[in-house]
């Protein structure tokens, strides 16, 4: 079965070329009558199904998957390049970041104007017999582009009198490494999102479409593209919370992707990063990486480690309220002695305070509670940093991202210690190993400090005397 367009009854177009007609149908296993019938019958019972290239399932929420949802081929490569070429507007905000175009209701290219009459028709009247409900008219149909570090983070996609929210996915090869997987979460008693509960991978010219509902709750993940998948399995981030939750302190190793770390090394061993060393002398003596002249792949770690997804992840990781989806660990007694805290925090006048100002300005931006600051760091010989006086004890979550530091020796130097206030006794030591991610929850208190990096660390195999690091400070 084909559908052509009607108002293309013409053979050339304005220039006198000559224009394709094209046939395009929607999957076949769509069209069959047995296939529909089993189809509405388990979307009617909420049961499962599959025929052909259709699935239907019901679990966390009513969805559908079409594989080859278009025909033919050589349309959907064309209606790829047709999209490519439009205009994309930069959408972010808390909740999302990608690039979005136009509504495509308007457009005229003969692609995009025959992907609407196959979606406003077809598939339309499928869809209608499908839910038993007759669908009014109005489809909101636009194009969406993610790259690396872009996410949409779990929502619903209720809206006024919205009944089906659908994707058609153009994706070139595609696996789970990849990132960009449409999960789909259930729900608690209360209705609000749990956990994942069904991953789906993009694959070209696959449709997705789901009933939208208060329990509709899905996200599209990018994390996957830099964060080693060992870490995104679900199991794996109960673990490694129970851990945390017990000792306050863990080290994930291997915590990037191989491709990506390597990447990220070679880019901080370039030139093209300017270095600034920070004081003064009586607290600290390191190097920090200037945001101005960051090589790319250096400023979209930054951006994920800051970024909401990463929020939600370390939330899922450490159990600490990071992240408005986050399940709430918090106690009454942790609140007095946060607002405690803040009473001290008001009569400190330091350079942290600074700190304070930008953490408050994100809040503002992401419309979030919690806050983080970080940034690339350059050890060398001669480098460290001092415990002080004026140094502000907070309730907070340290990150420390290794990297360039294999064969580190403790002898060296340039290892983080933990220390309780008024006390030299140490209470936790963080090593520099490349490639891995520390994680410390420090109370008011806990102080730290980074050991004088001295001549042994010259024998260091990579680059003789250093190694870098990405340093975070999260708070609730």
């Amino acid at each position: 079965m084909s559908y052509k367009r009607k108002h293309d009854n013409g053979t050339s177009s304005k220039d006198g070329k000559r224009e394709k007609r094209w046939h395009v149908s929607i999957n076949s296993s769509l069209l069959n009558a047995t296939n529909k019938t089993l189809q509405q019958e388990a979307w009617k019972t909420r049961t499962s199904c599959r025929e052909g290239d259709v699935e239907l399932d019901c679990k966390p929420f009513p969805h559908c998957v079409i594989d080859q949802f278009l025909q033919p081929e050589d349309f959907v490569s064309s209606l790829e390049k047709e999209l490519s070429q439009l205009n994309f507007h930069t959408k972010s905000n808390d909740l999302y970041k990608f690039a979005q175009s136009d509504d495509l209701k308007n457009r005229t290219e003969p692609c995009i104007t025959e992907l609407r009459s196959v979606l406003f028709g077809h598939f339309r009247s499928w869809l209608s017999d499908l839910l038993d409900v007759e669908l009014e008219p109005t489809v909101d149909i636009s194009c969406a582009k993610y790259e690396h570090t872009d996410v949409l983070l779990c929502h619903d996609d209720e809206l006024e009198g919205r009944r089906v929210a659908f994707i058609l996915y153009l994706v070139p090869p595609w696996e789970l490494s990849d990132g960009g997987t449409l999960d789909l979460f259930s729900t608690d008693e209360q209705g609000q999102p749990c956990s994942i509960v069904k991953s789906l991978v993009p694959s070209r010219n696959k449709l997705v479409f789901f009933e939208v509902s208060p329990v509709s709750f899905h996200q599209d993940k990018i994390l996957h593209k830099w964060i080693s998948q060992e870490y995104m399995d679900e199991d794996t981030q109960v673990q490694i919370q129970t851990t945390f939750q017990e000792s306050s302190e863990i080290c994930l190793k291997n915590f990037l992707q191989k491709e990506r770390i390597q990447e990220v090394r070679d880019a901080l061993q370039s030139a093209e990063i300017q270095w600034v060393t920070k004081g003064p002398a009586n607290k600290r003596r390191y190097e920090y990486a200037e945001l101005c002249c960051l090589p790319l792949c250096v400023q979209e770690c930054l951006e994920l480690l800051s970024s909401e997804a990463f929020f939600l992840l370390l939330s899922n990781l450490s159990g600490l309220k990071l992240h408005p989806l986050a399940e709430n660990n918090e106690s009454s007694d942790d609140d007095d002695e946060d607002e405690g805290d803040d009473d001290d925090d008001d009569e400190e006048e330091d350079e942290s305070g600074k700190e304070s100002e930008r953490r408050q300005e994100r809040r503002r931006k992401d419309g979030t509670s919690a806050a983080c600051v970080g940034e690339v760091r350059r050890w060398t010989r001669g480098s460290y940093t001092l415990v002080h006086d004026c140094d502000r004890r907070e309730f907070c979550l340290d990150l420390l991202l290794t990297i360039g530091c294999s064969g580190w020796q403790h002898g060296s130097g340039g290892f983080t210690s933990y220390i309780a206030y008024g006390e030299d006794e140490e209470l936790l030591t963080v090593n520099p190993e490349d490639n891995s991610l520390a994680l410390v929850y420090r109370d008011i208190d806990t102080l730290k400090f980074v050991k004088y990096v001295n001549d042994r660390s010259s024998s260091h195999k990579d680059v003789p005397g250093t190694f870098y690091d990405f340093s975070f400070v999260y708070y609730e």
